[in-house]
């Protein structure tokens, strides 16, 4: 009932309308012009001082957008780090840990040498995000309360710069460079705030931010020049940089089944999916642009199980997936980085599983956003030098 439920109410926040869900579709409008009158009272309340902002001691990077998921931020977050630390600043990482049990009490994550959570409990995305990170010894943590988490990263690490995950919104804290997502097909999805859409404000709120990244973008394509569409021109003006990048997949690592329990664990090409039976699952925010990901690899997808966005599995969870494939006679089960993360920890599965992971891919604007990023940090350290 609570999975039918949601799926619909996911299938009116896509756009598709159906006769049977005019009911629903007005009351979930009556709630959304009710969340969009609390949105904006609190926006004023920042933009006139009335609220106040906090400021961190070192300049700080947030990474956000005005949708909900799906548009390519933890991927984002991993390139900036990696980015800024490749300038020669010291980064740190901090996330608010959604869904993890650190999530109000804060915490590290890594140190940048060593894991010290769970992904169980940081939460699915920053767990990924410090496990990428370890290469370049980039410290993460989590926390509801960015500032206390910002203030405790100082003291631990002496950062020069902090990049906050997902902060678009927390306007309790000031940020010197906000950089905002927008996905190229749908950049403000059907226009409605959410429970009716996926908009976390209203369009205007793109004034907020300093630079916008274009997320889906096919960089060999002539239509990747194009202006982005005019509701959102409108409100980011046409001086503010927007750079256009696309999603890049790949194979993350692939993991013995049972069967092959003696095998390491390796890497491959997605071609190696090619003409393989497999089953899918996901539980993300686009669980139909990873199922369309999964079929354009050329393999056979006999079954698909999406899942709610941040889904905790349970034991009965993967005993279905394993079931449902054991009658469709897959060869492999395919899932995304970020499920992976949840479910790292249970016993290997009877079937070997492949991780997909994603790359954000610049193309031609990998110099430009480069030399943007150098630019603008350089203008917020000295300004606060001055300062």
């Amino acid at each position: 009932m609570v999975e039918s439920f949601r799926q619909k109410i996911e299938t009116i926040i896509r756009g598709e309308n159906p006769a049977h869900t005019l009911v629903l579709r007005n009351i979930l409008l009556a709630f959304s012009r009710l969340y969009g009158a609390v949105v904006k009272v609190r926006a004023a309340g920042y933009r006139t001082g009335f609220l106040q902002s906090r400021k961190l001691p070192c300049p700080v990077i947030s990474i956000g957008n005005i949708t909900v998921g799906g548009t390519g931020k933890t991927p984002l977050t991993m390139h900036v780090a990696k980015l800024v630390q490749r300038i020669g600043y010291r980064a740190v990482v901090i996330s608010r840990g959604y869904g993890g049990k650190a999530e109000t009490t804060g915490g590290i994550v890594s140190d940048g040498r060593k894991m010290r959570m769970t992904a169980e409990t940081s939460g699915d995305e920053p767990w990924m995000i410090a496990t990428h990170l370890l290469e370049i010894k980039v410290p993460v943590l989590v926390g509801q309360n960015r500032f206390v988490v910002g203030l405790k990263a100082v003291k631990e690490f002496d950062p020069n710069v902090i990049i906050f995950d997902d902060a678009f919104q927390h306007l309790k804290l000031v940020r010197d460079i906000n950089l905002v997502l927008l996905d190229s097909q749908k950049p403000l999805g059907n226009h409605h705030l959410l429970p009716r859409g996926p908009l976390r404000e209203a369009p205007s709120a793109l004034n907020r931010g300093d630079a916008f990244v274009l997320t889906r973008s096919n960089q060999t394509s002539s239509a990747a020049k194009t202006p982005l569409p005019a509701g959102v021109m409108d409100q980011i003006g046409r001086a503010r940089p927007v750079f256009r990048t696309s999603h890049s997949p790949y194979i993350k690592c692939v993991i013995p089944g049972h069967a092959d329990a003696t095998a390491e664990t390796l890497t491959a090409d997605t071609n190696w999916l090619k003409d393989k039976k497999v089953l899918a699952f996901s539980g993300i925010a686009a669980n139909e642009d990873f199922k369309r990901t999964v079929e354009g690899y050329g393999c056979t997808l006999c079954c698909f199980r999406g899942f709610a966005d941040h889904y905790r599995y349970a034991d009965s969870d993967i005993q279905s997936v394993i079931q449902a494939a054991a009658e469709a006679g897959v060869q492999l089960l395919v899932t995304t980085e970020k499920d992976y993360a949840r479910i790292a920890h249970r016993t290997p599965l009877p079937v070997t599983l492949v991780v997909i992971g994603i790359r954000l891919d610049f193309g031609e604007d990998r110099t430009a956003f480069s030399r943007y990023l150098q630019s603008r940090l350089k203008e917020v350290t000295h300004g606060r030098t001055d300062g």
